[in-house]
């Protein structure tokens, strides 16, 4: 089973266990979230596609660990003007767990499927 959610202007596809790094999100670590942005659910059996959301779906999941990522260097210049700019950014992410993954409220039973790599954005 797996789903496709959207957080922070991202979309992500998540099964219950991934671990991901999205957006900031509010909350502290160890604290429990519901996402209720689910753009597509497959249950092995069906694929339901929300239009645009799926209603009475959510993506319960963990918050693991607030963090910033690694800083990225902006350099801007004009050749010949004597013009140079540089910035640094660091993006700050929350590290979350999926736990599992609800559908029109009967409470699905979501077994991790193994350990998983942080999933990528697409």
């Amino acid at each position: 089973m797996y789903a496709i959610i959207r957080t922070g202007g991202k979309q992500y596809q998540v099964s219950p266990g991934d671990i991901l790094e999205v957006e900031t999100v509010s909350g502290e670590k160890g604290t429990e979230i519901i996402l209720d942005d689910i753009l597509l659910v497959n249950d092995g059996e069906t694929i339901r596609v929300g239009t645009p959301q799926i209603e009475n779906a959510m993506v319960k999941a963990d918050i693991l660990a607030h963090g910033r990522g690694r800083k990225i260097i902006v350099f801007k210049f004009k050749r010949r003007k004597q013009y140079r700019r540089k910035q640094g950014h660091r993006q700050d992410f929350s590290r979350i767990r999926i736990k599992e993954i609800i559908l029109s409220g009967d409470q699905q039973l979501n077994e991790p499927v193994g350990e998983n790599p942080i999933a990528e954005a697409n």
